[in-house]
């Protein structure tokens, strides 16, 4: 357990800190990043010299030029388990920026928030995992082992040029445990995050005159069909896995119900022609209990009978997760008691973060930032105090995790 006076100490510098960490976010957001193009030349240097600020020797690394990766190494001296530290630099697109009620390119502070492009997702959890990093650095005494951060590029696109590229130039990166500053919303603590199955269905039909089509025979109908039988996934449940049970609900989290996006759907040449071939490509989510091959045979059976339908396997993966008894999750439990005195709320992540690379190699990760709810999009913002809170919960569960005997 961490002493109250240690707790005391680090929530009371990070207070003191609170103008500094606002004044990184401010210029974090003023350092664009968006991908694609997922340029983060300039959002790196913030984060070099924010770590330089703090006495912290960091590095950039990249197979794409302007896309560099940060990479910072803290070492305790003596042995123990390796801890990752890991943000990512680029952000999503703005959207419509006319229908932005904040400047999308610069921090405003208004009533406890923080807006201003990527602060939900995440330069808030960027500037909060810097501040644990210098704090854990001034506090080496008190942790065994060593810590590595790392705030990658090439992110929000599940690209090849950020922690791929780490991961594949330095397998020791893995370490032993990864806390991920991906939100998933809602200030819960996300376990693991959905799998990923991408097909593209097909269907053709004979050609001819429209005024001769008849009934269900087109490849546009055919498609039509399909994609409706295979939206009607959506909700869908498999059997939660043992060490997952303190998540079942009477109400399913959606992070444990499969979702079924119809993406993409082409048919015909010509308004006057019957459609001899039509395509559509289809998204699956699929939470914990259902693999990628149960999906793809939930979907081949929802076709099944629509005359020359096909299906084909684009890509995916199945769901992974840490299970709530890891020692990486206790100590975020110790952590969460002793900052804001209750245990986590646990989730399943609906989208992909990079997280997924660790525990796919068996690896412990966990996912908590200061974004408010499921996604960023337009007025993209974090409560001031949650960034704060983001930075104590970060420093204490390495504390505990990496905690000296």
């Amino acid at each position: 357990m961490i002493p109250t006076e240690v707790t005391s100490h680090l929530q009371g510098t990070i207070a003191e800190q609170r103008e500094a960490i606002v004044d990184l976010c401010a210029q974090l957001v003023a350092a664009p990043s968006v991908n694609p193009d997922g340029d983060t030349r300039e959002v790196a240097d913030v984060v070099s010299r924010a770590l330089a600020d703090r006495g912290i020797h960091s590095r950039q690394e990249r197979c794409v030029p302007t896309m560099p990766s940060v990479l910072a190494e803290i070492d305790s001296g003596r042995p123990g388990p390796h801890l990752v530290l890991n943000v990512h630099l680029d952000t999503m697109p703005p959207g419509d920026e006319s229908a932005w009620s904040q400047p999308v390119w610069e921090l405003t502070r208004v009533d406890g928030r923080l807006y201003g492009l990527g602060m939900g997702n995440m330069k808030g959890a960027v500037a909060a995992m810097v501040t644990a990093a210098a704090l854990l650095a001034a506090e080496r005494e008190k942790w065994c082992g060593r810590i590595t951060f790392t705030a990658v590029s090439d992110e929000v696109v599940f690209g090849d040029n950020g922690a791929a590229y780490l991961l594949r130039e330095h397998p020791d990166l893995l370490g032993d445990a990864l806390i991920c500053g991906e939100g998933p919303g809602f200030r819960r603590l996300a376990l693991g995050e959905k799998g990923v199955l991408w097909v593209e269905v097909n269907a053709e039909g004979p050609a001819g005159h429209s005024s001769a089509v008849q009934r269900g025979c087109s490849a546009s109908a055919r498609i039509a069909e399909a994609v409706s039988r295979i939206d009607a996934l959506n909700g869908m449940t498999g059997s939660l896995p043992v060490e997952l049970a303190v998540m079942a609900s009477a109400d399913p989290d959606p992070g444990l119900v499969l979702s079924s996006n119809v993406g993409t759907v082409a048919a015909g040449t010509f308004v006057g022609q019957i459609a001899t071939r039509a395509k559509a490509e289809v998204d699956l989510r699929l939470p914990p209990g259902i693999t990628t091959r149960d999906a793809f045979a939930l979907v081949e059976e929802a076709v099944a009978g629509i005359e020359s339908v096909r299906i084909r396997e684009l890509k995916g993966w199945d769901a992974n997760w840490t299970a709530p008894e890891a020692p990486l999750t206790r100590a975020w439990d110790v952590a969460s008691r002793a900052v804001i005195d209750a245990p986590p709320t646990y989730a399943i992540r609906l989208p992909a973060s990079d997280a997924s690379r660790w525990r796919r190699e068996g690896v412990q990760a966990l996912c908590y930032g200061p974004q408010p709810t499921l996604s960023a999009g337009i007025d993209d913002y974090a409560e001031e105090d949650e960034v704060l809170r983001c930075a104590a919960l970060y420093t204490m569960t390495a504390l505990e995790y990496l905690r000296a005997p």
